[in-house]
C-alpha cells in the first residue's frame, strides 16, 4: 500500500520540480493619463508573458491593437495617428526580477520585488526599472507593477493641436496571473 501512495504521489513531484516556466494569454496592461481637459485611459487584456521563476526572466508581448478606449474615435486616433499600430504591431518587454533570491516561490505569500529590462514601444527601446509585487498562490503566480512612461521617449510624436489634452507621463499598470507550463 505504501507503494501504491508513493507512485500516485510521485508525478506529482516531478510536476512541481519541473514547474520553472510560468505564462499568461490573457495578463492585463493597461495605462491612463489625466489632464484637465481630458482623461485617456486604455485596457488590453490580451497580453501574453513569461516568468522564469528560475532565473527571474520576464517576457512580455503586447499587440497595440488590442488596447480598447471607450471611444471609439480615441482608439482609432492612437493606432492609427500616434502608434501607427499597421507598421508596428506590439511592444515588447524583456526583463528580470533583481531581488530574486527575496522571492520564495515554494511558499505562498506576497514579495515585493524590482524589475529592471529593455521596453520597446513604437520600435524605439528604452531602459526602466520598476518595483512590483510577486504574490504565490496554490494556483500559480500573480504579478503586479505601476510605472510611468513618457510617450516622447518612446518617439510618439503628439501634434501641438491635441499636446494639452493628453497627459505628459502615463500611468501603465501591469497585472499577470501565472499559471505553470506544463512540463515535456
Amino acid at each position: 500500500m505504501k507503494r501504491l501512495i508513493f507512485l500516485l504521489i510521485l508525478p506529482c513531484l516531478v510536476v512541481n520540480a519541473n514547474a520553472q516556466k510560468y505564462m499568461t494569454k490573457n495578463g492585463f496592461i493597461g495605462f491612463y493619463g489625466h489632464t484637465p481637459m481630458e482623461d485617456i485611459k486604455a485596457d488590453n487584456n490580451q497580453v501574453a508573458s513569461v516568468l522564469d521563476i528560475s532565473t527571474g526572466e520576464l517576457v512580455f508581448q503586447v499587440l497595440i491593437k488590442s488596447f480598447h478606449f471607450d471611444r471609439a474615435l480615441m482608439e482609432e486616433h492612437f493606432n492609427e495617428n500616434y502608434m501607427e499600430s499597421d507598421k508596428v504591431p506590439k511592444s515588447i518587454f524583456k526583463g528580470r526580477i533583481t531581488n530574486l533570491s527575496s522571492v520564495d516561490f515554494k511558499k505562498i505569500g506576497s514579495y515585493d520585488v524590482t524589475v529592471e529590462g529593455d521596453l520597446t514601444i513604437h520600435d524605439v527601446t528604452n531602459k526602466i526599472t520598476t518595483k512590483g509585487s510577486i504574490e504565490v498562490i496554490s494556483e500559480g503566480i500573480n504579478a503586479n507593477s505601476k510605472f510611468n512612461i513618457v510617450p516622447e521617449d518612446y518617439k510618439i510624436n503628439i501634434p501641438g493641436l491635441v499636446r494639452d489634452k493628453i497627459a505628459k507621463s502615463l500611468e501603465v499598470t501591469v497585472t499577470m496571473k501565472y499559471s505553470p507550463l506544463p512540463s515535456k
